[in-house]
């Protein structure tokens, strides 16, 4: 048990799955974590029995090693979850679920395919519930996934990135790939549209706004999802944002490109569900125990004049610095004092790095005009993670903090020593290239 906990101490702080191993390697366990480190730990709590029961204490007892993998999202740690269960059918999995309760995703079998969520029962009595047909004519199935409300989450944020149907009905069966009805005319668009439509979570199949082609597309995609195929997609929407660009179809190419933004930024923070680990006290902007750092990062700007403008981006996690994660900006596209412009390019250039984790709070060395930018970018690419503000007086001391009062009074002290460190790394950055531009 203790080589066990010593090497859970060397695992990775980041999303991913475990697996628990037993002898010759045989998979025992396999779980999520939005900490592998941290999550793996948990288990060697001296209440294990209390919050996880005898059956996980047997399966300890059982365990020779833990091995993991990483993942760049908890959404993607889901998807692999599942597909690990898939494969080795460790036998604690199947023992914690019972009467055939695991959760799978099915893609119907039809022109303009259902994404559903169902119970194996259900699959096995081919039956979907609650919906007009009671035969469940399948395509494809994902899963197992162990959690029913983590899945419904998940789905919400997969639905966001790619558009689909799940109950609204196109508006006829002969619909063509044309956007025309057999035996009568159609016009794109004139349908009556369902209420996700309306509310942006359906393509608009009810309406004819997209053809079979081009949902069958989107179906594609999810399938690559739901088969841990993220690379794949990103390959495939690159190439038809470039080919869209090449005919001078910019407005598809600017779809696209959001698109594999939010593939390549997932924002999961619904499926962090509030846990807490021994010795570890993490807090969210509301206050709620997360079973992850508390990471925040600063940004500031430095010139002389206007020009030679730079900027800087530092990380704080619990309240101590994170040197190694500190970036530097040369500014491209700002020729001027234009403080704003240049966050901009930094909040852009950031955000095009899916391999640098997101924090849980941005803090911005400015007022109003600063904290705006910021969210305009955040709500050009859905991204919904608070910004705060820190309003300087005319030494350059801080005098008041702008955003949400709730966030501020929790992580006041992190929030200024973030910006100061900021601003110390940004004028620090801004002397040595001011000097080597002068030598």
């Amino acid at each position: 048990m203790s080589s066990l906990l010593e090497k859970a101490k060397k695992l990775p702080d980041s999303p991913g799955v475990y697996m628990f191993l037993g002898k010759k390697r045989r998979v025992l366990y396999v779980g999520k974590a939005t900490s592998i480190r941290d999550r793996v730990r948990s288990y060697f709590n001296k209440d294990i029995v209390e919050s996880r029961g005898p059956l996980i204490q047997k399966m300890l007892s059982e365990a020779k090693t833990v091995d993991c993998i990483k993942t760049d999202s908890v959404l993607e740690a889901l998807i692999l979850e599942a597909n690990l269960i898939k494969k080795y059918q460790p036998i604690y999995n199947t023992k914690e679920k019972s009467d055939k309760s695991f959760n799978y995703v099915i893609i119907t079998d039809e022109d303009f395919p259902r994404i559903l969520l169902v119970r194996e029962k259900e699959i096995l009595q081919n039956k979907i519930s609650n919906h007009k047909s009671d035969i469940l004519n399948l395509k494809s199935a994902f899963g197992p996934f162990p959690q029913g409300s983590t899945l419904k989450e998940a789905l919400k944020i997969i639905r966001k990135i790619f558009l689909f149907r799940d109950t609204c009905i196109p508006p006829h069966k002969k619909y063509t790939d044309k956007l025309e009805y057999i035996g009568m005319s159609f016009k794109k668009g004139l349908g009556k549209p369902c209420f996700n439509r309306q509310i942006g979570l359906c393509p608009g199949v009810c309406t004819g706004e997209i053809s079979k082609k081009e949902y069958q597309n989107t179906i594609r995609n999810i399938k690559f999802l739901f088969e841990g195929k993220k690379k794949t997609i990103i390959k495939k929407l690159t190439s038809e944002m470039n080919a869209a660009a090449k005919k001078r179809e910019f407005e598809k190419a600017g779809e696209i490109k959001k698109t594999l933004f939010a593939l390549k930024h997932i924002q999961d923070i619904s499926l962090i569900k509030p846990t807490t680990y021994p010795g570890l006290a993490k807090r969210s902007g509301a206050g709620n125990l997360q079973p992850t750092t508390f990471k925040i990062e600063a940004y500031d700007v430095a010139h002389m004049a206007g020009k030679h403008i730079v900027g800087v981006m530092v990380v704080i996690e619990d309240g101590v610095v994170k040197k190694s994660d500190y970036r530097k900006f040369n500014i491209k596209t700002v020729e001027t004092g234009n403080d704003v412009g240049a966050l901009k390019e930094i909040i852009e250039r950031r955000l095009g790095h899916a391999e640098w984790p997101l924090p849980r709070l941005f803090v911005v060395d400015g007022g109003k005009a600063q904290v705006n930018a910021v969210e305009h970018i955040f709500k050009k690419y859905e991204i919904q993670i608070p910004v705060v503000g820190v309003v300087k007086n005319e030494h350059h001391r801080p005098k008041n903090i702008l955003g949400n009062r709730r966030i501020i009074e929790n992580n006041e002290k992190e929030i200024l020593l973030a910006n100061s460190e900021a601003h110390r790394f940004a004028v620090a950055f801004h002397r040595k290239n001011l000097r080597k531009k002068l030598k």
